[in-house]
């Protein structure tokens, strides 16, 4: 006859390191490819026990979850500000109502008085610096104290690149003891076999708005259209900000590339593998970046790529990129241009592209991902 457990003596289940993941930040972009790859392997992992926090809006975001994972849709408020409110007082209880051992917030802030909150800096405040609307700049501003504030009450911090380690760490030296850089990985449909014939157009997959730099692209695509008429650009992504798609239009009437440029919207995984392994140069204009997705996953599908040289870039593409001053339509051009010339220098270009991505993974995202966890889960409770 089997015996129970004493109630002061642990069974296995307990024994496991309950995480709640709040992913109520996580809408669109990165950070929804970021959670949509590394959860799954969290949950595989036998030491952790997964939770869930989503918004109710999220659920059609996050389908086909792990069974391992335990969701918890919420109704949260739309405003930045009350959704700021509720994270701060309404997930504490929440967390205490699971027992959770550690929080885990994949976005620059967290609750604040959640016991051992890991959270993760991916998202640049430089942004802001340039905004001139009111409410935009309250919103800027909001999250740069956010940021601070989680720092500094975190027991762990995750940073995508070095570059966000070092901007977004506000030259605390004290605070660099906390944070692991962890490098994305690439999803392995974008490592599939290249069967594609190279196509003449110009690639960019981004979600528009300032940052993303589009309107110097136009600028200097212009100038490659005096050189090469039948130059096409194809741009893969959601209108985010509708004021600054209207002055792309005006910038495209302007300089007459009507015929030149062609907005796709948003693209599935699948769509986006054909686009990367068929453009002939996938262009990278941000200018703000803690990371880059797409410049990962075009580096995946071997494409030969013109990037921007500042930010996480560089890092981040190393010698498999020629680069050009992101502010500088000129630069641009003149990079463009000296790529589709240079057939030995396209095809160079690709190669380091392939053996650059097989560094990224996100097996290893997850493994390192596993130990911060455990390191804030073996610390004081706050």
């Amino acid at each position: 006859m089997d015996k129970k457990l004493p109630k002061n003596i642990d069974s296995n289940i307990d024994k496991k390191t309950r995480v709640l993941v709040n992913a109520i930040h996580a809408k669109s972009g990165g950070g929804v490819t970021y959670l949509k790859n590394i959860l799954p392997l969290l949950a595989k992992d036998p030491s952790l026990e997964i939770h869930l926090l989503l918004g109710e809006k999220q659920l059609d975001v996050f389908t086909s979850l792990d069974d391992g994972i335990s969701v918890y849709p919420r109704k949260i408020p739309n405003n930045f500000f009350l959704g700021l409110l509720w994270e701060q007082i309404m997930l504490p209880f929440i967390v205490r109502n699971l027992s959770i051992n550690v929080t885990f917030s994949p976005s620059n802030y967290g609750p604040l008085f959640a016991p051992r909150s890991v959270i993760m800096l991916r998202n640049s405040l430089e942004v802001g610096k340039t905004e001139t609307r009111l409410v935009k700049q309250l919103y800027w501003l909001g999250l740069r104290v956010m940021t601070w504030l989680s720092l500094i009450r975190c027991k762990r911090a995750i940073a995508v690149s070095k570059y966000a380690e070092q901007s977004l760490t506000f030259g605390l030296r004290k605070l660099l003891s906390k944070v692991e850089v962890i490098y994305h990985g690439v999803q392995n449909i974008f490592l599939s076999n290249m069967n594609q014939i190279r196509e003449d157009f110009f690639l960019v997959v981004s979600d528009i708005y300032i940052q993303k730099n589009i309107h110097n692209l136009l600028i200097a695509l212009a100038t490659v259209t005096d050189k090469f008429p039948n130059a096409k650009l194809k741009i893969a992504g959601s209108s985010i900000d509708i004021n600054y798609l209207e002055r792309l239009n005006i910038i495209i009437e302007k300089n007459n590339l009507q015929d030149a440029v062609e907005f796709l919207g948003r693209k599935s995984s699948e769509e986006l593998v054909l686009l990367y392994q068929k453009c002939q140069i996938f262009i990278f204009p941000s200018t703000i970046e803690t990371f880059g997705n797409p410049l990962l996953e075009a580096m995946a599908c071997g494409a030969p790529i013109a990037c921007s040289n500042t930010a996480a870039m560089p890092e981040i593409a190393k010698d498999a990129a020629l680069y050009f001053n992101p502010v500088e339509p000129d630069d641009i051009a003149r990079k463009i241009i000296q790529l589709t010339e240079d057939k030995v220098l396209l095809k160079s270009l690709s190669q380091k592209s392939l053996a650059r991505a097989e560094l990224f993974s996100w097996e290893v995202t997850a493994e390192k991902t596993i130990e911060v966890i455990k390191s804030a889960s073996n610390s004081r409770k706050m």
